[in-house]
């Protein structure tokens, strides 16, 4: 079992930025991969970025490119979101999860599919306000 734990959660401002964190905890090596997902109210979970634990390649949803960005510390087996210029549209549950992904020559398949991914955390809270 692999056990992820998100933190760093909160509420800001329009425009403002905050740094998610997912540390990973068990048998860590059954994946390669870790994700970040989050879900509005009313509406469907849906994929935000992806890092290849093995090397590093990444993945982002359109709506998130050039603002936010993943990155990982292997020796900590933590995942990080940093998020930028941040929108009320980003308000939603984050979640963080782990899996095993196929990736063809650096590019991530299927990586905003939730059945990709066996392990989840609890998720945290991300507030925008306007």
């Amino acid at each position: 079992q692999v056990h992820p734990v998100e933190s760093g959660g909160g509420s800001v401002q329009d425009g403002g930025s905050l740094r998610l964190s997912c540390a990973a905890s068990g048998r860590t090596y059954l994946t390669n991969s870790m994700g970040w997902f989050r879900q509005a109210p009313g509406k469907e979970r849906e994929g935000v970025a992806v890092i290849y634990t093995g090397g590093g390649s990444t993945a982002y949803a359109d709506s998130v490119k050039g603002r936010f960005t993943i990155s990982r510390d292997n020796a900590k087996n933590t995942v990080y979101l940093q998020m930028n210029s941040l929108k009320p549209e980003d308000t939603a549950m984050y979640y963080c999860a782990a899996g095993i992904l196929a990736i063809d020559y650096g590019r991530l398949l299927a990586w905003d599919r939730e059945d990709e991914y066996n392990y989840w955390g609890q998720g945290t809270q991300v507030t925008v306000s306007s």
